[in-house]
């Protein structure tokens, strides 16, 4: 066995339907006093409910997240937080919320209880986006790692299926190019392994007509393992693609990840075998392309990137964009071949 190194992140994660009930005993775990609730404004009357049963540990509510996490919704979260001395954050909902408070924190080093509602997975990592001039940067740090997360798989009962399945194969994106990371190791391979499995079992559930419970909670599980591998190595181009393609063009975070994982890894097929190999184990398939192809058309709404507003004009834009600076891939990246891959996504080709 080859040497190698692991990180695991300080979060607390308490796993448990219903617990959203321990939120108020999460805050005094952390010693906050004066919380702020964040959501998006879809969300405001279940985080203005949330705030209520904190009682007196709740500063208030700001409800005005949004996708991408915009540099201008921070600056205005953050002059609610100085106005109410607030000493803690307690983010429900979404990635557009989970960032914001990410994005606070960032600023100002508060702790953090994440209370996620979908399964983007980033309450578990320290990475964060913001969008500012129409472009979105990354940055890696501990600062904007939630000290504690709360899943309750009740919380997504309610999630329609055509976000729920978007937003679950959102989180297996994470999975897959864990597999073929840089700093791939043991732990993060096992875990990457188990989290494509119990989503690709969860999907059809999640997309069905009646409440599959268990299919609620083995998708937050997924997502929650999907989160830690995020936390623990890097990503490569199917993060670096969907960046580019979300926040320059404002398009939505999960339906654009759940598009693109087949067609980006297809791209890397011939340069991860090991990866390719997993994936086929997980989904249970000799075809591990065609078995993340299957599952996005299962869960996706939007099933190629003409369906998104884009025009051939902007894919050549997305291509020049997503090589301006270099990062790790498996498969070397170029301009025109990140174009040839993107072009097949516009048209829906099964790669």
């Amino acid at each position: 066995m080859e040497g190698f190194l692991y990180t695991a992140g300080p979060v607390r994660v308490l796993f448990e339907k219903g617990g959203l009930s321990q939120a108020g005993a999460e805050l005094d775990h952390l010693a906050v006093k004066r919380a702020l609730v964040l959501s998006t404004p879809q969300q405001a009357d279940d985080a203005t409910a949330l705030a209520r049963s904190m009682g007196d540990r709740c500063a208030g509510v700001f409800d005005g997240a949004a996708m991408h996490t915009p540099v201008d919704v921070t600056d205005r979260a953050m002059a609610l937080v100085e106005k109410e001395r607030v000493d803690g954050l307690v983010a429900f909902g979404g990635g557009s919320t989970i960032g914001l408070g990410k994005a606070i924190a960032l600023r100002t080093d508060l702790p953090q209880l994440a209370i996620p509602t979908t399964y983007a997975g980033s309450e578990m990592t320290p990475i964060i986006g913001q969008t500012e001039g129409g472009k979105k940067t990354t940055q890696t740090t501990p600062k904007v790692l939630p000290e504690t997360v709360i899943y309750d798989p009740a919380l997504t009962y309610t999630l329609p299926s055509f976000i729920a399945g978007p937003s679950a194969v959102n989180a297996l994106a994470h999975s897959v190019e864990a597999l073929y990371a840089q700093n791939r190791n043991p732990v993060t391979l096992m875990q990457a392994e188990a989290s494509i499995a119990a989503i690709g079992r969860a999907v059809p559930g999640l997309m069905g007509d009646k409440l599959d419970e268990d299919a609620r909670a083995e998708a937050f599980y997924g997502a929650w393992l999907a989160g830690t591998c995020l936390a623990s190595v890097g990503m490569a181009i199917h993060h670096k693609i969907c960046h580019t393609l979300g926040g320059s063009f404002d398009l939505n975070h999960a339906d654009i990840h759940c598009l693109m994982i087949p067609y980006t890894a297809a791209f890397n097929r011939d340069h991860a075998p090991e990866a390719m190999a997993a994936i086929a184990r997980a989904l249970c398939t000799n075809d591990p392309i065609g078995g993340l192809f299957d599952l996005m058309q299962t869960a996706a709404s939007k099933k190629n990137l003409k369906s998104f507003g884009l025009t051939t004009d902007d894919i050549e834009r997305a291509a020049d964009l997503a090589v301006e600076r270099a990062y790790y891939n498996p498969r070397p990246v170029t301009r025109d071949d990140v174009a040839a891959m993107l072009h097949a996504a516009f048209d829906g080709a099964r790669p």
